[in-house]
């Protein structure tokens, strides 16, 4: 399945995310296999609130990339349905156009109730679409508001999309989009207030600390549905990513990123080593002896470590 995979078989590629979704026995040897051919896609995060055009401006970004030659794998996290568990494919809807493109991978991903506008699966899934050869791995956030910031953690580049009516800049601001974002995209610039959103962007934009040849976010107004715009954006993402080679921050960044997985997986394995051991009575009891004031919560949490140490 890996070899298919590495040769581009769009089915060997589906059935490894699924291995990756459903948290297969076989992923650790999936992964070993994967590792020594993923590293050099350029991975993209695209993010903002619902409605902003996300999907739109993926799909345009798909054809401009496609233009220069680029192979395309695009994750689409969607929310979870509060019955199945499954995504619901929204995003596919707005870009039917590559469907028929054998260069581009289009997959949806459901959050299965993991917070940050991402799947706890997503950057394993990243690594098949990097081994299986694509050149940009793009990952389009769920969209719910106030909490997508993980994507940034993930991503080489983060782009955060707005769009006038959408709400304010101090809007904004508090969803902590503007702390993550390299690049900034107005959407729908053809619409009413859109030059209001890109003067707050600029204003805010200055307040922050940079010095000698830190990154400066460039913002870029678009109308994603008529392709206008997309060319700028295009250029502002190769320039952020010479600045990172030149800068050494790709590496820091791609550093960063594994250094979380590893973190993540290894407290997942712990997670499931304690529940296969002493299962969930061991955490009852301790439960029930901080409800009686018997023990606190960090004492508690200290047999738990011991116990699986």
């Amino acid at each position: 399945m890996v070899r298919r995979a590495r040769e581009g078989d769009p089915r060997a590629v589906a059935r490894l995310i699924t291995l990756v979704e459903n948290n297969s026995p076989r992923l650790r040897e999936v992964m070993a296999l994967l590792v020594s051919h993923a590293g050099a896609a350029t991975v993209l995060g695209i993010t903002g609130s619902p409605g902003v055009g996300k999907s739109t401006v993926t799909s345009a970004l798909i054809s401009a990339l496609r233009g220069q030659g680029h192979r395309v794998g695009v994750l689409a996290v969607d929310p979870s349905s509060p019955f199945t568990g499954g995504a619901l494919l929204g995003d596919r809807i707005r870009m039917q156009e590559h469907a028929s493109d054998p260069e581009v991978y289009i997959r949806s991903m459901a959050t299965r109730g993991h917070l940050g506008g991402l799947s706890a699966a997503t950057p394993q899934a990243v690594r098949v679409l990097d081994a299986a050869g694509c050149d940009v791995v793009i990952i389009e956030t769920v969209g719910v508001g106030q909490s997508e910031v993980e994507v940034a953690a993930l991503a080489d580049t983060t782009i955060v999309l707005l769009a006038p009516g959408m709400g304010d800049g101090i809007q904004a601001a508090k969803a902590g989009i503007l702390e993550v974002g390299d690049i900034f995209g107005v959407n729908k610039a053809d619409h009413d207030g859109a030059d209001h959103v890109v003067r707050d962007l600029k204003s805010m934009t200055r307040m922050a600390e940079r010095g000698p040849g830190d990154w400066r976010e460039p913002i870029v107004a678009t109308v994603a549905s008529r392709g206008e715009g997309i060319a700028e954006m295009m250029e502002a993402i190769e320039k952020h990513r010479a600045w990172l080679v030149e800068s050494g921050e790709l590496e820091r960044r791609r550093t960063r990123r594994i250094r979380d997985e590893i973190e993540a997986v290894a407290l997942a394995t712990l997670r499931r080593r304690f529940a296969g051991v002493h299962g969930d009575d061991r955490l009852d009891t301790l439960a029930g002896k901080v409800l009686l004031g018997d023990l606190d919560p960090y004492a508690a949490a200290e047999q738990i470590v011991d116990a699986v140490s």
